[in-house]
């Protein structure tokens, strides 16, 4: 694993836009409430993924974890003796449109082991991520399902929940992130009335209010999480008026403020500030 990581850290640090992330830390992270609108497929190469409460889902190194995008989840990235390393990869719902036969079910995620045909799979996709187009991704996306589906993880067919009109307002409000987007606006945009929109909403549980802060929260935990930015830039970005209102609502949501977070991301080394993770200035 630790050749997929040196790989992950070397195309990150040489590319501005790559197809996956990597999340990783020096000290445990706790994070309540993740919101997951896109299929993802969290691998594990270093440390111990913990999922849920309770009855946790355990995810070792060498392991992985694919969510569906309905679920909104606990986690807990424990470090071994170094450090916790993830690549995540999420998916776009017609990526998984070469499943003709897809079953229904209630199914949240399923979990495996990194063998060797996925481990060189992995490292295929990152050093590919190195050269190719962001027009050509969904290819090598599509791809990885594949791959996955004819090594007996046929429940790759049915990890993707059909979207909802969430996940259709949360992909606007992504486009949009810094502005306001009104009722009417976005009613106009999906070609319904105001009060079918509302009505809709309430009946899935959730409010347009609830839908902008699951995606500029979750849009801040993802820079915190993979860049090294200013929190106040962060803030910003995320379309929050000031550093303050944006860690009091983090803290809210998530359950720890934005600096102690970060903080899990940097490790004293012998007095040398190591950081886990890309930095962006």
């Amino acid at each position: 694993m630790q050749e997929i990581i040196e790989l992950a850290r070397e195309t990150l640090d040489e590319n501005d836009q790559v197809p996956f992330s990597v999340y990783s830390s020096f000290r445990e992270q706790r994070i309540l409430n993740v919101p997951v609108m896109k299929p993802l497929l969290v691998f594990v190469l270093s440390g111990v993924k913990r999922l849920g409460k309770g009855r946790e889902v355990l995810c070792p190194s060498g392991s992985f974890v694919f969510l569906s995008n309905n679920p909104t989840v606990d986690i807990r990235n424990v470090p071994d003796d170094e450090e916790y390393f993830a690549v995540l990869i999420d998916f776009d719902y017609n990526d998984f449109d070469q499943f003709k036969f897809k079953r229904r079910n209630s199914m949240r995620y399923f979990q495996g082991e990194i063998d060797s045909v996925l481990a060189k799979t992995l490292h295929q996709y990152i050093e590919w991520s190195g050269f190719a187009p962001p027009e050509a991704w969904h290819f090598r996306k599509k791809e990885l399902l594949q791959i996955m589906y004819q090594s007996g993880y046929e429940e790759v067919s049915a990890i993707a929940e059909p979207p909802s009109l969430s996940h259709q307002i949360h992909d606007i409000v992504s486009d949009n992130i810094s502005g306001n987007l009104g009722v009417d606006r976005l009613a106009e945009t999906l070609a319904v009335s105001e009060s079918t929109l509302r009505r809709r909403l309430k009946a899935e549980g959730t409010s347009i209010q609830a839908i902008r802060d699951r995606v500029k929260l979750g849009r801040g935990l993802h820079l915190v999480q993979t860049t090294m930015e200013p929190i106040g830039h962060i803030a910003e970005s995320c379309g929050y008026y000031s550093q303050s209102q944006f860690t009091n609502r983090f803290k809210q949501w998530f359950g720890i403020t934005p600096t102690a977070l970060r903080k899990t991301r940097i490790h004293d080394s012998g007095g040398k500030c190591q950081i886990s993770g890309p930095c962006t200035q």
